[in-house]
């Protein structure tokens, strides 16, 4: 059973681990790569609903993870496909859901579920397979703090710095390396960083080093990057005061790229503002145009904050827009080395219109250095 915390209920059938979850309810709108979605930090705290009817049918692999764990607070599908059928699958979907403690519901009018949240907005809710009465858990749902004001950033983040080589890779064993030529060194922060993220930064002729988010600016620094990066990750920017600070004293020191969440961050560090939109941006088919060319992008997306393009008056300038709700969508600023979009140029399995960022960054880097 699902239960929403305005009272709406939804019985289905339960698949992946047995047991009881909740989270901020949103849905996803895109037709490929649940396993991405699945493995993405920016979806800690919540419980994603796949409009794509059919889930499950290619099964998992490791190759498709983009963390090191899913990060899902729970599972909702229309149709549940058990048996993989792909000469990729190294396991069901149920079975690895059940490995990682995912509870997952099946069987239910999603497209209802969908208009109900674009309707009412997203809200938090309780999928259990193991208390079925439906007044219990829309108590449990509205009792839920939600993810305002809440630090999701410090659950996801790594440990401790590494160094990240690997490039991307291609069907039957091929890998794009990086680009020949002087590698610059890239200090990239993990709010949740995603690892096709990474592997497009090494493509793109980058040296990586990952820190964790609460790293001081101070630290970054003491690296010597050419350039830093800020990636994506879940929840409210304005928790996260100790990544805005450090965002903050870098500005100016060195270039800057940001993603998602650190887009936002570096909104924030710039002296604007962010707010909650109604049911956020989640899928692999939003436009975005460029306002700079004209250029209109088909983007992978997952956020459910926004920068206030308002805020950001004469602190810097807006880059992209979101054709679907004018939403800000990319900026950067005058006369520092810095820019960010909020949507996911690296997304896998696609599209792929705006990894074209990943070079502009090194352009700026080479630039800055110049």
């Amino acid at each position: 059973m699902l239960a929403l915390a305005d009272g709406r209920v939804f019985r289905g059938i339960a698949f992946g681990a047995e047991g009881e979850t909740g989270g901020e309810v949103v849905f996803n709108t895109a037709m490929t790569g649940y396993q991405e979605i699945l493995t993405d930090p920016s979806y800690s705290g919540q419980l994603v609903a796949m409009t794509y009817p059919e889930i499950g049918n290619v099964g998992v692999n490791r190759e498709d993870a983009e963390s090191r764990r899913p990060f899902v607070s729970g599972f909702i599908v229309k149709e549940y496909w058990d048996p993989p059928s792909s000469w990729r699958a190294e396991q069901s979907l149920g079975a690895y859901m059940r490995e990682h403690g995912i509870v997952g519901i099946a069987g239910i009018d999603t497209r209802a579920l969908v208009r109900h949240l674009r309707t009412h907005g997203a809200q938090e809710g309780v999928i259990s397979s193991v208390d079925l009465d439906p007044i219990r858990l829309v108590v449990k749902a509205k009792a839920r703090p939600g993810l305002v004001g809440v630090d999701l950033v410090r659950d996801v983040t790594c440990a401790e710095a590494y160094d990240w080589d690997a490039p991307l890779w291609q069907l039957e064993g091929a890998t794009r390396g990086p680009e020949p030529g002087p590698r610059p060194l890239v200090v990239a922060y993990d709010y949740g960083i995603k690892f096709n993220i990474l592997r497009n930064l090494v493509a793109s002729g980058c040296r990586v080093r990952v820190v964790p988010a609460t790293t001081s600016a101070a630290a970054v620094l003491a690296e010597r990057p050419d350039g830093v990066f800020l990636s994506n990750g879940p929840g409210d920017p304005d928790a996260v005061p100790y990544a805005r600070e450090q965002v903050a004293a870098l500005i100016g020191k060195v270039p800057i790229f940001g993603i998602c969440l650190g887009h936002q961050i570096l909104g924030l560090a710039l002296g604007g503002r962010t707010y909650k939109l109604k049911f956020g941006h989640h899928g692999a088919n939003h436009p975005v145009k460029d306002v700079t060319t004209g250029k209109v992008e088909i983007t992978a997306q997952n956020h459910g904050f926004a920068v206030d393009v308002d805020s950001l008056r004469g602190l810097a300038e807006l880059t992209h827009v979101n054709l679907n709700d004018h939403t800000i969508e990319g900026l950067t600023h005058t006369t520092e080395p810095l820019f960010s979009v909020q949507y996911h140029p690296e997304a896998s399995p696609g599209p792929h219109d705006a990894q074209y960022l990943f070079r502009r960054f090194v352009a700026l880097m080479a630039r800055t250095k110049g």
